[in-house]
Protein backbone atom coordinates (compact mmCIF):
# COMPACT_ATOMS: atom_id res chain seq x y z
CA UNK A 1 0.00 0.00 0.00
CA UNK A 2 1.11 3.22 -0.46
CA UNK A 3 -0.17 6.51 0.57
CA UNK A 4 0.14 9.84 0.61
CA UNK A 5 -1.70 12.71 3.00
CA UNK A 6 -0.80 16.32 3.80
CA UNK A 7 -3.62 18.27 5.50
CA UNK A 8 -3.36 22.11 5.25
CA UNK A 9 -4.66 23.25 7.47
CA UNK A 10 -6.57 21.21 9.92
CA UNK A 11 -10.13 22.74 10.38
CA UNK A 12 -11.54 23.29 13.67
CA UNK A 13 -8.91 23.80 16.06
CA UNK A 14 -7.73 27.37 16.73
CA UNK A 15 -4.49 27.81 14.46
CA UNK A 16 -3.19 26.29 11.88
CA UNK A 17 -1.31 23.25 11.63
CA UNK A 18 -0.91 20.39 8.88
CA UNK A 19 -0.63 16.74 9.48
CA UNK A 20 2.01 14.98 6.83
CA UNK A 21 1.79 11.26 5.75
CA UNK A 22 3.78 9.14 3.67
CA UNK A 23 3.09 4.89 3.27
CA UNK A 24 5.22 3.08 0.75
CA UNK A 25 4.57 -0.87 0.63
CA UNK A 26 2.65 -0.51 3.88
CA UNK A 27 5.33 0.68 5.71
CA UNK A 28 5.05 4.35 7.13
CA UNK A 29 8.10 6.46 5.94
CA UNK A 30 7.07 9.51 7.44
CA UNK A 31 4.19 10.96 10.22
CA UNK A 32 4.84 15.06 10.74
CA UNK A 33 2.51 17.18 12.79
CA UNK A 34 3.50 20.58 11.58
CA UNK A 35 2.88 23.84 13.20
CA UNK A 36 3.38 26.55 10.60
CA UNK A 37 2.15 29.62 11.93
CA UNK A 38 4.40 32.73 12.09
CA UNK A 39 6.08 32.90 15.67
CA UNK A 40 4.45 35.60 18.32
CA UNK A 41 7.27 36.90 20.67
CA UNK A 42 5.54 36.65 23.67
CA UNK A 43 8.34 36.94 26.06
CA UNK A 44 9.91 40.12 24.22
CA UNK A 45 5.97 41.47 24.27
CA UNK A 46 5.98 41.64 28.12
CA UNK A 47 9.73 42.68 28.47
CA UNK A 48 10.34 46.51 29.88
CA UNK A 49 6.84 46.97 31.04
CA UNK A 50 5.78 48.05 34.58
CA UNK A 51 4.54 44.73 36.41
CA UNK A 52 0.94 46.65 36.61
CA UNK A 53 0.74 46.57 33.11
CA UNK A 54 2.17 42.99 32.24
CA UNK A 55 -1.09 41.14 33.04
CA UNK A 56 -3.00 43.19 30.75
CA UNK A 57 -1.02 42.47 28.03
CA UNK A 58 -0.28 38.59 28.91
CA UNK A 59 -3.85 37.98 28.52
CA UNK A 60 -3.86 39.07 25.21
CA UNK A 61 -1.64 36.10 24.08
CA UNK A 62 -5.05 33.98 23.82
CA UNK A 63 -8.45 35.21 22.63
CA UNK A 64 -9.61 31.69 24.09
CA UNK A 65 -7.57 31.62 27.77
CA UNK A 66 -7.36 35.20 28.44
CA UNK A 67 -8.87 34.52 32.05
CA UNK A 68 -5.84 31.67 32.63
CA UNK A 69 -3.20 33.63 31.18
CA UNK A 70 -4.10 36.49 33.26
CA UNK A 71 -3.77 34.70 36.05
CA UNK A 72 -0.64 33.12 35.79
CA UNK A 73 0.96 36.29 34.88
CA UNK A 74 -0.47 38.14 38.24
CA UNK A 75 0.71 34.97 40.07
CA UNK A 76 4.06 35.39 38.97
CA UNK A 77 4.60 39.26 39.49
CA UNK A 78 2.74 38.90 43.02
CA UNK A 79 5.23 36.01 43.93
CA UNK A 80 8.02 38.23 42.39
CA UNK A 81 6.85 41.24 44.53
CA UNK A 82 6.20 39.20 47.83
CA UNK A 83 2.03 39.46 47.80
CA UNK A 84 -0.06 37.38 50.28
CA UNK A 85 -3.32 37.81 48.41
CA UNK A 86 -6.53 37.79 50.39
CA UNK A 87 -8.56 34.71 50.43
CA UNK A 88 -11.82 36.40 49.61
CA UNK A 89 -9.81 37.57 46.48
CA UNK A 90 -8.54 33.92 45.52
CA UNK A 91 -11.55 32.36 45.78
CA UNK A 92 -13.27 34.95 43.51
CA UNK A 93 -10.19 34.32 40.96
CA UNK A 94 -11.05 30.56 41.23
CA UNK A 95 -14.91 31.38 40.15
CA UNK A 96 -13.49 33.37 37.20
CA UNK A 97 -10.97 30.19 36.09
CA UNK A 98 -14.17 27.91 36.30
CA UNK A 99 -16.13 30.48 34.14
CA UNK A 100 -13.37 30.53 31.50
CA UNK A 101 -13.00 25.86 31.88
CA UNK A 102 -16.86 26.04 31.12
CA UNK A 103 -16.49 28.51 28.29
CA UNK A 104 -13.63 26.97 26.51
CA UNK A 105 -15.00 23.39 27.45
CA UNK A 106 -18.32 23.82 25.35
CA UNK A 107 -17.09 25.31 22.29
CA UNK A 108 -14.31 22.48 22.10
CA UNK A 109 -16.93 19.61 22.93
CA UNK A 110 -19.97 21.19 21.38
CA UNK A 111 -18.93 23.34 18.74
CA UNK A 112 -15.60 21.45 17.38
CA UNK A 113 -15.45 18.12 17.84
CA UNK A 114 -18.76 16.71 18.50
CA UNK A 115 -19.54 17.38 14.60
CA UNK A 116 -16.93 14.20 14.04
CA UNK A 117 -18.81 11.81 16.09
CA UNK A 118 -21.98 12.61 14.83
CA UNK A 119 -20.92 12.45 10.89
CA UNK A 120 -21.33 15.84 9.98
CA UNK A 121 -18.88 18.57 8.72
CA UNK A 122 -19.23 21.25 11.12
CA UNK A 123 -21.95 22.04 13.81
CA UNK A 124 -23.99 24.00 11.50
CA UNK A 125 -26.56 20.74 10.51
CA UNK A 126 -26.81 19.98 13.54
CA UNK A 127 -29.31 22.76 14.43
CA UNK A 128 -31.64 20.69 12.07
CA UNK A 129 -30.63 17.28 13.02
CA UNK A 130 -30.18 17.67 16.25
CA UNK A 131 -31.58 21.06 17.58
CA UNK A 132 -32.24 20.41 21.49
CA UNK A 133 -28.23 19.12 22.12
CA UNK A 134 -27.53 22.10 20.26
CA UNK A 135 -29.30 24.60 22.42
CA UNK A 136 -28.30 22.97 25.30
CA UNK A 137 -24.72 23.73 23.87
CA UNK A 138 -25.47 27.55 23.52
CA UNK A 139 -27.13 27.80 27.10
CA UNK A 140 -23.97 26.51 28.69
CA UNK A 141 -22.01 28.08 26.36
CA UNK A 142 -24.22 31.92 27.06
CA UNK A 143 -23.85 31.06 30.94
CA UNK A 144 -19.98 30.94 30.92
CA UNK A 145 -19.92 34.22 28.69
CA UNK A 146 -21.99 35.80 31.01
CA UNK A 147 -20.28 34.77 34.51
CA UNK A 148 -16.75 36.02 32.63
CA UNK A 149 -17.93 39.08 31.65
CA UNK A 150 -19.93 39.97 34.77
CA UNK A 151 -16.88 39.17 36.97
CA UNK A 152 -14.22 40.11 35.29
CA UNK A 153 -15.83 42.78 33.23
CA UNK A 154 -15.27 41.59 29.66
CA UNK A 155 -16.21 38.33 28.47
CA UNK A 156 -12.08 37.42 27.87
CA UNK A 157 -9.42 40.17 28.39
CA UNK A 158 -10.38 40.50 32.00
CA UNK A 159 -9.93 43.62 33.79
CA UNK A 160 -11.47 43.86 37.00
CA UNK A 161 -8.34 41.62 38.27
CA UNK A 162 -5.11 43.02 39.26
CA UNK A 163 -1.87 42.70 41.14
CA UNK A 164 -2.92 41.77 44.84
CA UNK A 165 -7.00 41.48 44.04
CA UNK A 166 -9.55 43.53 43.00
CA UNK A 167 -10.51 46.84 40.86
CA UNK A 168 -14.28 45.48 41.08
CA UNK A 169 -16.23 42.54 42.32
CA UNK A 170 -19.48 41.43 41.50
CA UNK A 171 -22.33 41.80 44.42
CA UNK A 172 -24.26 39.70 46.46
CA UNK A 173 -27.37 40.01 43.63
CA UNK A 174 -25.33 39.09 40.80
CA UNK A 175 -23.45 36.31 42.80
CA UNK A 176 -27.15 35.06 43.20
CA UNK A 177 -28.12 35.35 40.07
CA UNK A 178 -25.66 33.21 38.90
CA UNK A 179 -26.03 30.58 41.98
CA UNK A 180 -29.70 30.22 40.20
CA UNK A 181 -28.24 30.01 36.89
CA UNK A 182 -25.69 27.48 37.76
CA UNK A 183 -28.35 25.34 39.28
CA UNK A 184 -30.77 25.44 36.16
CA UNK A 185 -27.23 24.42 34.13
CA UNK A 186 -26.86 20.83 36.10
CA UNK A 187 -29.59 19.83 33.87
CA UNK A 188 -28.10 20.93 30.57
CA UNK A 189 -24.61 19.01 31.84
CA UNK A 190 -26.77 16.06 32.12
CA UNK A 191 -28.28 15.98 29.24
CA UNK A 192 -24.73 16.69 27.44
CA UNK A 193 -24.08 13.42 29.18
CA UNK A 194 -26.52 11.49 27.78
CA UNK A 195 -25.59 12.74 24.59
CA UNK A 196 -21.85 11.54 24.43
CA UNK A 197 -22.45 8.23 26.38
CA UNK A 198 -24.33 7.44 22.94
CA UNK A 199 -21.05 8.51 20.71
CA UNK A 200 -19.13 5.77 19.62
CA UNK A 201 -15.34 6.60 21.08
CA UNK A 202 -12.22 5.56 18.53
CA UNK A 203 -10.50 2.70 20.47
CA UNK A 204 -7.03 3.67 20.55
CA UNK A 205 -4.50 3.81 23.87
CA UNK A 206 -0.98 4.44 24.29
CA UNK A 207 0.31 4.71 27.04
CA UNK A 208 2.35 8.42 28.15
CA UNK A 209 3.58 10.72 30.76
CA UNK A 210 0.61 13.27 32.44
CA UNK A 211 1.62 16.19 33.68
CA UNK A 212 -1.17 18.33 35.69
CA UNK A 213 -1.19 20.93 38.32
CA UNK A 214 -1.72 19.12 42.18
CA UNK A 215 -3.23 20.23 45.65
CA UNK A 216 -3.59 17.70 47.93
CA UNK A 217 -7.10 18.64 49.28
CA UNK A 218 -8.69 20.17 45.53
CA UNK A 219 -8.92 19.50 42.17
CA UNK A 220 -6.13 21.70 41.55
CA UNK A 221 -6.94 24.77 38.69
CA UNK A 222 -4.94 27.82 40.39
CA UNK A 223 -1.88 27.16 41.55
CA UNK A 224 -0.42 24.00 43.41
CA UNK A 225 2.67 22.08 42.36
CA UNK A 226 3.97 19.91 39.22
CA UNK A 227 2.85 16.00 39.40
CA UNK A 228 3.48 13.67 37.01
CA UNK A 229 1.60 10.05 36.55
CA UNK A 230 5.00 8.54 35.99
CA UNK A 231 6.37 9.47 39.56
CA UNK A 232 4.84 10.15 43.55
CA UNK A 233 7.28 13.28 43.90
CA UNK A 234 5.98 16.30 43.32
CA UNK A 235 7.74 19.46 41.39
CA UNK A 236 7.44 23.16 43.27
CA UNK A 237 6.63 25.65 40.48
CA UNK A 238 10.06 27.84 41.17
CA UNK A 239 11.57 24.22 39.91
CA UNK A 240 9.42 23.42 36.77
CA UNK A 241 12.82 23.39 34.55
CA UNK A 242 14.15 20.67 36.36
CA UNK A 243 10.66 18.69 35.58
CA UNK A 244 10.13 20.22 32.17
CA UNK A 245 12.31 20.52 28.82
CA UNK A 246 11.66 22.77 26.08
CA UNK A 247 12.59 21.76 22.78
CA UNK A 248 12.19 22.24 18.62
CA UNK A 249 11.86 20.51 15.54
CA UNK A 250 12.54 21.72 12.58
CA UNK A 251 9.11 21.06 10.89
CA UNK A 252 8.15 23.50 13.67
CA UNK A 253 7.25 26.96 14.52
CA UNK A 254 6.64 25.71 18.12
CA UNK A 255 8.09 24.60 20.99
CA UNK A 256 7.82 21.43 22.11
CA UNK A 257 8.26 19.60 25.58
CA UNK A 258 9.33 16.72 27.45
CA UNK A 259 10.21 15.06 31.10
CA UNK A 260 10.61 11.84 31.74
CA UNK A 261 9.55 9.71 28.24
CA UNK A 262 10.09 11.57 24.81
CA UNK A 263 6.62 13.37 25.29
CA UNK A 264 3.99 14.19 27.82
CA UNK A 265 0.10 15.15 27.45
CA UNK A 266 -1.29 18.08 29.66
CA UNK A 267 -4.81 18.99 29.91
CA UNK A 268 -8.56 17.46 30.56
CA UNK A 269 -7.09 14.07 30.23
CA UNK A 270 -4.25 14.89 32.45
CA UNK A 271 -5.99 16.38 35.10
CA UNK A 272 -8.76 13.85 35.65
CA UNK A 273 -6.25 10.64 35.67
CA UNK A 274 -4.03 12.58 38.13
CA UNK A 275 -6.84 14.02 40.51
CA UNK A 276 -9.95 12.21 39.68
CA UNK A 277 -10.59 11.26 43.15
CA UNK A 278 -10.67 15.14 44.15
CA UNK A 279 -13.48 15.97 41.77
CA UNK A 280 -16.80 17.02 42.63
CA UNK A 281 -19.48 14.39 43.40
CA UNK A 282 -21.66 15.61 40.11
CA UNK A 283 -18.44 15.21 38.25
CA UNK A 284 -17.64 11.76 39.67
CA UNK A 285 -20.84 10.86 38.81
CA UNK A 286 -20.33 12.56 35.05
CA UNK A 287 -17.34 10.44 34.67
CA UNK A 288 -18.78 6.61 36.01
CA UNK A 289 -21.64 7.38 33.39
CA UNK A 290 -19.06 8.27 30.58
CA UNK A 291 -16.83 5.24 31.64
CA UNK A 292 -13.83 6.90 32.23
CA UNK A 293 -11.29 5.86 34.61
CA UNK A 294 -8.07 6.64 35.74
CA UNK A 295 -5.13 5.79 34.35
CA UNK A 296 -6.93 6.11 30.64
CA UNK A 297 -4.23 6.63 28.09
CA UNK A 298 -7.49 7.05 24.63
CA UNK A 299 -6.27 10.91 23.72
CA UNK A 300 -9.75 10.62 22.37
CA UNK A 301 -11.05 10.36 25.93
CA UNK A 302 -10.07 13.82 26.49
CA UNK A 303 -13.52 15.32 25.00
CA UNK A 304 -14.64 13.35 27.93
CA UNK A 305 -12.75 14.48 30.33
CA UNK A 306 -13.80 18.00 29.48
CA UNK A 307 -17.24 17.22 29.81
CA UNK A 308 -16.58 15.83 33.40
CA UNK A 309 -14.43 18.80 34.07
CA UNK A 310 -17.39 20.96 32.83
CA UNK A 311 -19.82 19.41 35.75
CA UNK A 312 -16.64 20.16 38.49
CA UNK A 313 -16.88 23.53 37.58
CA UNK A 314 -20.32 24.05 37.89
CA UNK A 315 -20.83 22.40 41.06
CA UNK A 316 -17.33 23.81 42.81
CA UNK A 317 -19.11 27.39 41.69
CA UNK A 318 -21.85 26.93 43.73
CA UNK A 319 -19.81 26.25 46.43
CA UNK A 320 -17.23 29.16 45.81
CA UNK A 321 -20.34 31.37 45.78
CA UNK A 322 -21.60 30.13 49.03
CA UNK A 323 -18.44 31.29 50.13
CA UNK A 324 -18.48 34.44 49.65
CA UNK A 325 -21.92 35.22 49.92
CA UNK A 326 -20.32 34.51 53.28
CA UNK A 327 -17.30 36.34 53.04
CA UNK A 328 -18.08 39.34 49.90
CA UNK A 329 -14.41 39.83 48.63
CA UNK A 330 -13.65 43.73 48.80
CA UNK A 331 -12.37 45.74 45.90
CA UNK A 332 -8.76 46.23 47.05
CA UNK A 333 -5.19 45.86 45.26
CA UNK A 334 -1.31 46.86 45.96
CA UNK A 335 -0.41 49.91 46.18
CA UNK A 336 3.26 49.16 47.02
CA UNK A 337 6.78 49.86 45.65
CA UNK A 338 8.33 48.13 42.95
CA UNK A 339 11.39 45.94 44.10
CA UNK A 340 13.47 43.33 42.12
CA UNK A 341 12.69 39.63 42.09
CA UNK A 342 11.45 36.73 40.34
CA UNK A 343 8.01 35.14 40.17
CA UNK A 344 6.59 31.90 38.93
CA UNK A 345 2.72 31.79 38.61
CA UNK A 346 0.73 28.64 37.39
CA UNK A 347 -2.55 27.78 36.38
CA UNK A 348 -4.62 25.02 34.97
CA UNK A 349 -5.88 26.94 32.00
CA UNK A 350 -8.39 24.62 30.06
CA UNK A 351 -6.05 23.09 27.59
CA UNK A 352 -3.74 22.47 30.75
CA UNK A 353 -0.69 23.15 32.67
CA UNK A 354 0.51 27.00 31.66
CA UNK A 355 3.57 28.62 33.58
CA UNK A 356 4.33 32.10 33.39
CA UNK A 357 8.06 33.55 35.18
CA UNK A 358 8.95 36.55 35.46
CA UNK A 359 12.11 38.54 36.67
CA UNK A 360 12.02 41.92 37.85
CA UNK A 361 14.43 44.71 38.31
CA UNK A 362 14.23 47.61 41.24
CA UNK A 363 12.07 49.45 39.07
CA UNK A 364 9.13 47.41 38.85
CA UNK A 365 9.81 46.51 34.92
CA UNK A 366 9.78 42.96 33.98
CA UNK A 367 13.83 42.08 32.62
CA UNK A 368 13.29 38.50 31.69
CA UNK A 369 10.51 36.47 31.21
CA UNK A 370 9.42 32.57 30.54
CA UNK A 371 5.70 31.13 29.14
CA UNK A 372 5.41 27.84 28.90
CA UNK A 373 2.01 26.69 27.04
CA UNK A 374 -0.18 23.85 26.99
CA UNK A 375 -0.35 23.48 23.82
CA UNK A 376 3.35 23.65 23.00
CA UNK A 377 3.57 20.55 25.19
CA UNK A 378 0.94 18.59 23.87
CA UNK A 379 2.81 19.17 20.42
CA UNK A 380 5.29 15.75 20.44
CA UNK A 381 2.39 13.71 22.01
CA UNK A 382 0.40 14.58 19.23
CA UNK A 383 2.96 13.72 16.67
CA UNK A 384 3.55 10.75 18.81
CA UNK A 385 0.07 9.54 19.11
CA UNK A 386 -0.52 9.70 15.21
CA UNK A 387 2.39 7.87 14.46
CA UNK A 388 0.87 4.93 16.79
CA UNK A 389 -2.40 5.26 15.29
CA UNK A 390 -1.67 5.63 11.97
CA UNK A 391 -0.14 1.53 11.39
CA UNK A 392 -3.66 0.92 12.73
CA UNK A 393 -5.92 2.70 10.15
CA UNK A 394 -4.05 1.46 7.07
CA UNK A 395 -6.77 -0.66 6.38
CA UNK A 396 -9.17 1.99 5.93
CA UNK A 397 -9.94 3.92 2.95
CA UNK A 398 -8.03 7.33 2.76
CA UNK A 399 -10.76 9.90 3.64
CA UNK A 400 -11.26 7.97 6.59
CA UNK A 401 -7.80 7.30 7.92
CA UNK A 402 -7.60 11.56 7.32
CA UNK A 403 -10.91 11.96 8.83
CA UNK A 404 -9.59 9.94 12.07
CA UNK A 405 -6.29 11.78 12.51
CA UNK A 406 -7.67 14.53 12.37
CA UNK A 407 -10.01 13.84 14.79
CA UNK A 408 -7.25 12.83 17.19
CA UNK A 409 -5.74 16.25 16.67
CA UNK A 410 -8.71 17.89 17.30
CA UNK A 411 -9.36 15.82 20.56
CA UNK A 412 -6.35 17.55 22.13
CA UNK A 413 -8.49 20.98 21.65
CA UNK A 414 -4.94 22.69 20.45
CA UNK A 415 -4.27 26.39 20.37
CA UNK A 416 -1.87 25.98 18.17
CA UNK A 417 -1.15 30.56 17.94
CA UNK A 418 -0.14 30.37 21.48
CA UNK A 419 2.32 27.66 21.14
CA UNK A 420 4.16 29.79 18.16
CA UNK A 421 6.75 31.52 20.07
CA UNK A 422 10.06 30.18 19.03
CA UNK A 423 13.00 32.25 17.51
CA UNK A 424 15.27 29.97 15.60
CA UNK A 425 18.63 31.80 15.11
CA UNK A 426 21.29 29.93 12.34
CA UNK A 427 25.05 31.04 13.86
CA UNK A 428 27.44 31.33 11.20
Amino acid sequence: MNLDITVKHVTRVEGHGNIVVKVEGGQVKEMRWEVTEAARFFEAMVRGLPFSDVPYVASRICGICGIAHTFASLQAVEDALGIELPEESLMLRKLLLHAETVQSHILHVGYLALPDFLGVPSVVPLAKTHREELLTVIRLHRLANEMSDAIGGRTTHPVNTVVGGWTKVPDADTLRHFQGRLREAISDIKALVKLCSSLDVPDFRRETEYIALYWPDEYAFYGGQIASSDEDRKTPLRDYRAKIEEFIVSHSTAKRARSLRSSYMVGALARFNINSRLLSPLAQEVAEQLGLKPVCYNSFMNNFAQVVEMAHAIEDSLRLIDWLLKRPPKADWYRGKPKAGRGVGAVEAPRGLLIHDYTLDEEGRVVDANMVVPTNENHQNIEEDLKTYLPQLLSRPKEEITLRLEMLVRAYDPCISCSTHLLRIEWE
